[in-house]
């Protein structure tokens, strides 16, 4: 876990640099460069302290040693030069190994500002090199600013999607494990301490302590020995032997060496290499591989060795291909790929999918798109790959993950419900069945299905979108199967009302195929569909599924009104669609393809009490989504507290914008934030909205954390924000802090500044709205005792707690609806002829 003042020291590192060295990555070379010179300087203190001698600055080297950097007196040109001449010299430096040769070869330094290096420096020499894991996780965080390299078709995999292949995989400390496109080596990185996690003692397990029985083993290897204990010192020295990564980039195979290195490997074996083009390596086998190889192809394509056994000019089926020939033949691997290498038509992608299923593949793991975001929103699958147990079974699961546990817009933030452990449940169950080659018919995913190979290579093509095959899967051999064509009839509706007729009020519904359940009204009675029992609306191109009971009006082209026939309840076809919708490549998403899509037909008493259970779970989903929509928090003013206006209690002012001439302003280190951090009634933090560095020389302007931010202007004038960090702000925000924090709690403030909404409403009676500070201080607010306010603030957030708990409790019932609808789905469909 990464300690507060860690992150704090590298967060102010990019800031002091950001304004000379705008690149992220050269960033975090420089700070790599930087953490890896005072280290070494560290490790010759402690070799001294111990008795021992200096290896690293001795000889001619000496006078580039920290302490001579940061002596006092040392003027900034001369600290510049200084620095400067010995990271370059640095390669040639006879006393330091290998490793740090590598990570110094052709550093330089990209900036001549004196003041800007003494800031960084400064903050640099609060490290300290120690062998726990806290400067590993540090390094960690700072690669995380790397985000991506789009255009080399790279980008970073999140952290937790790493660790999920990991597990799934479960690396062994006997195994030879290999990333062929390393980057900054996360995946090999989380291996190794999944490898000793599943090697510990329980007391050992979440420990940072280095056992002082284990200095040998640990000065021997510089694996910690927090973890791990269960492992002999052979062990663990075969155990840093084992790892391998490649990359192209010389910049990458520095970021991972050090890496490694800060997590513990003193000589980690990262070799700059193109695994596409060269040969060097070809005869290298590795027990694990895991990668998140490039999507992208410079133009004309890839020009591999002819080594391959798939002739191909793109990267993603190259390096599949690489991965899939380079597993031992007890070897397991985890790939991340694009959707090309799912379902592809060209001859290259269906080669390789039937390479892979008749050799390799286990499972294929689909990832929702936004899942790289805010770097990408590319839609990608994990490929299992298991070459012992893929020979002797004869199925492949097939699992998609509707939630990783963040949601999927540009911030990315953490949500409930996340499908991963359900999902790593099932996948291990399914291949720990077939590895002790049990009978899997028992298996019934939650999350996915599992798939003969037959009905795989049954299509040429070797697709292996899951959702293909789920019409042929998983079904019961109790009920009769039909296609919905048989099920249903089209309804014609008497007008279709073009868009630029939609009202925005009237008393009849518009449906059209947007996503929307309502579209815009009507009043025209004439225009009306009006159903005598439940209708399902189908949209094309979107697949959107809508139940619709009440007379409406259909929006222009684009959607099929369904009328189920007498055996159909059409709740129940309406929960079945919502529940396994439509999918297919590109926009082949119309009526004609879903008309032949089978589904179960259950008796109607049968389906009636399947939808009445499935009512009563979305009565909860739904009363879980009105208390996230509409809570609000209150405070229940007692008559006997005195109100206040605001400007006697509070410090209140405003920002400013400067002028877009100030360079300074637009390259500065201080947060800068907009009237966006406002939100109704809703605790943010504002770091989430900021959209500029303010101002290096604007600190007397800073609003301190805690501090209560009122929109002033426009569409979220009277609303609030919580600053939980030091910033400044623009002229449309009124910054309020306690005068005194003995008479005013700052979060009471907030929450007591909420009570004022409906009065900044009221300016402009509807037009445009705006105010000023002084409206904002004359606002009165109730004012109880200090021990009353904190109390206040304290219901409220325990009140908060359990309103973010209806997250979990909304996808909890979305998977019983689910387990429900499983139901009616079992063995294989039933043969021609005998439904």
């Amino acid at each position: 876990m990464l300690d507060t003042d860690t992150k704090r020291r590298i967060d102010t590192a990019r800031d002091i640099l950001v304004g000379k060295v705008p690149d992220p990555k050269s960033q975090v070379e420089q700070i790599t460069i930087a953490l890896i010179y005072k280290f070494m300087d560290d490790m010759d203190a402690e070799a001294e302290e111990l008795g021992g001698k200096r290896k690293f600055f001795t000889g001619d080297f000496a006078r580039y040693g920290w302490a001579q950097l940061m002596r006092a007196g040392l003027g900034g040109h001369e600290m510049l030069g200084l620095y400067a001449e010995g990271i370059a010299k640095m390669p040639e430096n006879p006393g330091i190994p290998p490793l740090f040769r590598d990570i110094f070869k052709n550093a330089y330094l990209p900036y001549r500002d004196p003041e800007t290096l003494k800031a960084f420096l400064k903050i640099i020499d609060e490290f300290i090199y120690d062998h726990s894991e806290r400067l590993g996780d540090a390094f960690e965080y700072l690669l995380s600013v790397l985000g991506s390299q789009g255009d080399a078709g790279q980008f970073r995999t999140p952290r937790h999607i790493i660790d999920f292949i990991v597990e799934i995989l479960d690396p062994k400390k006997s195994e030879s494990i290999l990333d062929p496109a390393c980057g900054t080596a996360g995946f090999l990185i989380s291996a190794y301490k999944h490898i000793l996690k599943t090697n510990s003692s329980a007391d050992a397990v979440g420990s940072n302590k280095i056992d002082e029985t284990d200095k040998a083993a640990l000065d021997s290897s510089r694996i910690p020995a927090s973890r791990g204990d269960l492992l002999t010192p052979d062990e663990r020295g075969k155990l840093a032997v084992n790892f391998k990564g490649y990359d192209i980039s010389p910049d990458m195979v520095r970021l991972s060496l050090a890496n490694l290195y800060l997590h513990g490997f003193t000589d980690p074996h990262i070799y700059e290499y193109d695994t596409l083009t060269s040969e060097e390596r070809w005869n290298e086998f590795a027990d694990v591989i895991l990668a998140n190889p490039p999507f992208m192809s410079p133009k004309g394509g890839i020009k591999p060795h002819r080594r391959f056994s798939i002739q191909a000019k793109r990267s993603e089926v190259l390096f599949v291909d690489y991965i899939a020939e380079h597993l031992t033949p007890n070897g397991r691997a985890g790939i991340i790929v694009p959707e090309g290498v799912i379902f592809q038509s060209q001859t290259a992608y269906t080669e390789l999918r039937r390479m892979l299923v008749e050799n390799s593949l286990v499972a294929v793991v689909s990832l929702p798109a936004g899942c790289f975001n805010p770097y990408s929103g590319v839609k990608t699958s994990i490929l299992i790959l298991d070459k012992s147990v893929a020979r002797r079974c004869d199925t492949i699961a097939f699992f998609k993950v509707e939630n990783d546990g963040f949601g999927l817009g540009a911030q990315r933030r953490a949500i409930g419900g996340s499908d991963l452990p359900q999902i790593k449940l099932e996948l291990s169950a399914y291949l720990d069945a077939l590895r002790s080659q049990q009978a899997i018919t028992e298996l019934k995913p939650t999350c996915g299905l599992i798939v003969s190979k037959e009905k795989i290579s049954a299509n040429s093509d070797f697709n292996l979108s899951g959702e293909r095959y789920r019409e042929n899967a998983e079904r019961s051999a109790a009920f009769p199967w039909m296609s919905i064509d048989l099920l249903v009839e089209t309804i014609t509706p008497p007008f279709k009302v073009q868009k630029t007729a939609f009202g925005a009020a009237g008393r009849f519904p518009i449906i059209d195929q947007s996503q929307d359940a309502i579209a815009g009204w009507t009043d025209d009675e004439s225009i009306l569909v009006r159903p005598s029992k439940p209708l399902v609306i189908f949209g094309d191109h979107t697949c959107a599924i809508k139940l619709v009971e009440t007379p409406f009006a259909q929006g222009a082209d684009g959607i099929k009104i369904l009328q189920t026939r007498e055996i159909l309840d059409p709740r129940f076809l309406f929960h079945v669609l919502r529940a396994r919708p439509l999918e297919s490549d590109g926009y082949q998403r119309h009526y004609s393809k879903l008309k032949e899509h089978k589904i179960p037909v259950p008796p109607l008493d049968v389906q009636r009490e399947i939808v009445e259970e499935i009512d009563g779970y979305q009565k909860v989903i739904d009363g879980a989504l009105a208390v996230l929509n509409h809570y609000r928090p209150q405070i229940s003013v007692k008559s006997d507290w005195p109100t206040v206006e605001l400007g006697e209690v509070c410090e209140i002012r405003s920002g400013g914008t400067p002028s877009r001439s100030e360079a300074d302003y637009w390259q500065g280190s201080i947060p800068w934030v907009g009237s966006t951090v406002c939100k109704d009634g809703e605790v943010v933090s504002a770091e989430e909205f900021i959209t500029k560095k303010g101002l290096d020389n604007s600190a007397a302007k800073l609003f301190p954390k805690d501090t209560t931010l009122i929109a002033l202007v426009g569409a979220t004038i009277g609303k609030t924000g919580l600053l939980k960090f030091e910033s400044t702000t623009n002229q449309n925000i009124a910054g309020l802090y306690p005068k005194s924090l003995q008479v005013l709690d700052p979060t009471y403030l907030f929450y007591a500044s909420q009570r004022l909404y409906p009065e900044f409403l009221k300016l402009g009676e509807g037009k445009f709205r705006m105010a000023n500070l002084s409206f904002v201080r004359e606002q009165r607010i109730p004012l109880p005792p200090l021990a009353i306010q904190q109390a206040i603030v304290a219901d409220i957030e325990a009140e908060r707690e359990l309103v973010t708990a209806n997250k979990t409790l909304i996808g909890r019932f979305k998977k019983k609806t689910l387990l429900t609808l499983s139901r009616v789905w079992g063995a294989e469909e039933p043969a021609a002829g005998e439904a």
